[in-house]
């Protein structure tokens, strides 16, 4: 659901004023365009926004809801705006927001839009349109390409979020008329995929059968990314601490060890005592640099000239290279615990083993009700795992 921007602006006006007459005045527009505009807005979200009273107009559940919502998406974009020429407020529109992110995102105007699915001149009128009314360049041609320039990259940003908001509102309504709309995006490290998140999303179904979810397995920097854009609801796995940028939030539910494993019948296996010389003798599989079992791993294994790595993100990668090998790697113990069937844990202490587990967000994020019902769900699977 993506109400006109104007509209919007007129139902706010019209929520904090009670007063058509004064709505229309604040806007700009006559009193007849904002009958017109909320007439429209009730049509698009299929609820009924405002009861009449002798004193005015005042929003009903559904009018809050939505109020609070809007509230927060034009914010998000009237901060960012307020560097640029003032009828950028009352022009732009969410098809000239979309091209903005869309060429932000693939640098070129053809690619942006075939993503959209649009012929490319409507999508360069679209962004020259709103570069026009802003004011300011968005957009600037360099030897390799199209590159937004950062006014641009933060109206887009302010957009993503701001479209995020609303469908939030979507849901919000929907759940008010006893409806699901909507669905839980989730960005998955590797050790929230070792039974927490499954066994969440399970318990979650119960009560909500039906309700959509889609899991995106990716490197920690991916699914960051896609969180600060709005694209992801929340972040399960390993937490960075500390944070590596100041508009998340980290909710800490659980610490998981480190453990070395090799296959089950490993030579290091039938030794009596295995020392960090014995480790750096044989090849291992480990994590990306970047990642905090890898950390671990490379203070373990301090001094030591390994004879060969092979870096890879997925364990189930790492699980067959060791089942066939006699490489090592380094996983969660709740990751090594599932696979107890192919590989054994090497009785070996690591320095700094335990890392915190839990949830990322976007700082500032309002989940639905769904969401919370989610969330509550996480802490509760993860309050299980960690009980005597």
């Amino acid at each position: 659901m993506l109400p006109s921007l104007r509209h919007l602006r007129m139902f706010l006006a019209l929520a904090r004023s009670n007063s058509v007459t004064r709505a229309a005045e604040i806007c700009h527009v006559s009193q007849p365009a904002v009958t017109q505009a909320m007439a429209k807005l009730g049509q698009d979200t299929g609820q009924v926004l405002f009861q009449r009273s002798p004193q005015g107009l005042y929003v009903t559940e559904a009018g809050e809801i939505l109020a609070h919502r809007a509230t927060r998406a034009l914010r998000l974009l009237d901060t960012v705006m307020a560097d640029m020429a003032r009828s950028v407020r009352v022009q732009a529109t969410w098809a000239q927001l979309s091209a903005l992110i869309a060429v932000t995102e693939m640098e070129n105007f053809t690619l942006a839009a075939r993503k959209l699915g649009l012929a490319q001149p409507t999508v360069h009128r679209a962004a020259s349109t709103l570069e026009q009314a802003a004011g300011v360049s968005l957009f600037q041609r360099t030897a390799h390409g199209l590159i937004t320039t950062r006014a641009g990259q933060h109206l887009a940003q302010a957009a993503r979020l701001a479209m995020a908001e609303l469908d939030q509102a979507e849901s919000d309504l929907a759940a008010l008329g006893g409806r699901e709309v909507g669905r839980i995006v989730i960005g998955a490290l590797p050790l929230s995929r070792s039974g927490w998140l499954p066994s969440a999303i399970l318990e979650f179904r119960k009560a909500r059968p039906s309700f959509p979810f889609e899991v995106i397995d990716g490197r920690y920097d991916e699914l960051l990314t896609g969180l600060r854009r709005g694209e992801i609801d929340m972040m399960l796995g390993a937490l960075r601490l500390p944070s590596p940028i100041e508009d998340i939030a980290q909710e800490r539910l659980f610490d998981d060890e480190v453990v070395v494993v090799a296959r089950k019948d490993h030579p290091l296996l039938s030794r009596s005592g295995i020392e960090t010389p014995n480790l750096a003798s044989y090849p291992w599989v480990m994590p990306r640099r970047s990642t905090p079992i890898r950390g671990i791993l490379d203070a373990l294994l301090l001094g030591h000239s390994l004879p060969n790595v092979i870096e890879t993100s997925s364990v189930i990668m790492m699980r067959e290279i060791l089942r066939g090998s006699d490489h090592l790697g380094g996983v969660s113990r709740m990751q090594a615990e599932v696979e107890a069937a192919s590989l054994a844990i090497l009785p070996v202490p690591l320095p700094f083993a335990m890392r915190p587990i839990g949830v990322t967000t976007r700082a500032g994020w309002e989940p639905t009700r769904a969401q919370r019902e989610f969330l509550d769900i996480l802490r509760q699977s993860a309050a299980r795992l960690t009980a005597p």
